[in-house]
């Protein structure tokens, strides 16, 4: 079993990952729903940061910092760069930002590294549906010293349309030149149902009419 579709099973175990009726935020009616809030435990949060870790080891992406934007953003960074650590021998820094900046003591938005000019900066997020967070936190990096925004690591790609024919993703790469990198998508998904990994079966249709109907081409 490949880390993709273990990836999925474990979601599913997590009941991060869930089939049914669902109502999407964007008022769409989707079969499935992803809620990364239901991390919980050590164990999970932990496996979870391999994931990340394989993602950026599988796709050669270098970095300098882990960022993780507050709040969900902040234990992914620190459990990516722990299992980069532990699994692959590769260290990194790492930081996140405050929704409030510091106005005592050292001051400042960002806690752990600092910034300097030229780093190499990977940002560690759960999913993304409008691209508004990411335009939240590119101009706390940029403000914080003259970056390289060299990724973006998400768990799920949903490869849906955004306001426009294009998903978030594409809007985000077109915008800011960052490239995303997904532990898995959504055809990852309906393969798993496809081949039995995971259960749903009964969802199938659904799922890949959803797809048909507001998925884009990637």
């Amino acid at each position: 079993m490949n880390y993709k579709t273990e990836f999925i099973k474990f979601m599913c175990d997590s009941n991060v990952l869930t089939f049914g009726d669902f109502t999407a935020k964007s008022g769409r009616k989707t079969p499935y729903f992803v809620n990364t809030g239901n991390y919980k435990t050590g164990a999970q949060i932990a496996k979870l940061g391999e994931f990340y870790a394989a993602c950026i080891k599988e796709n050669g992406i270098d970095g300098d910092v882990l960022f993780g934007p507050a709040y969900k953003g902040i234990p992914l960074a620190v459990a990516a760069a722990i299992a980069l650590n532990n699994i692959h021998g590769i260290n990194v820094n790492y930081c996140f930002n405050r929704k409030e900046e510091k106005d005592h003591g050292e001051g400042g938005s960002i806690v752990g590294h600092k910034f300097s000019d030229g780093e190499k900066v990977i940002i560690i997020e759960d999913v993304i549906t409008a691209g508004t967070a990411i335009r939240e936190v590119v101009p706390i990096l940029n403000n914080a010293a003259n970056v390289d925004i060299s990724a973006l690591i998400i768990s799920v790609d949903r490869m849906e349309k955004g306001q426009s024919d294009k998903s978030a993703l594409q809007e985000v790469y077109e915008q800011f030149g960052i490239k995303t990198f997904p532990i898995v998508t959504v055809l990852d998904i309906i393969e798993a149902i496809k081949s039995g990994e995971i259960e749903g079966q009964e969802y199938l249709d659904k799922m890949i009419a959803y797809r048909e109907r507001y998925g884009v081409e990637v």
